[in-house]
């Protein structure tokens, strides 16, 4: 029970997820509208993430200014 409780209590709130990203959180919804942004559950009607969702995606997106084929 222990174990479920700090997960529980690592979960992200859009802001949250905002605030890391450096985007606002109208984006956040936006990206959840059209199924574009991480990972995300619904507990009610409140939405939550997991960082290790959030951080997989931000690491899946395309990395810029590298040139064709470039790698990071």
């Amino acid at each position: 029970m222990a174990n479920s409780s700090k997960t529980v209590e690592a979960l992200l709130t859009e802001h949250d997820v905002a605030r890391i990203s450096g985007l606002s959180v109208a984006t956040v919804r936006r990206w959840r509208l059209l199924v574009q942004g991480p990972r995300y559950l619904k507990i009610g009607a409140a939405v939550r993430y997991r960082p290790e969702d959030l951080f997989a995606w931000l690491d899946s997106r395309p990395v810029g200014g590298e040139g064709q084929g470039g790698t990071r």
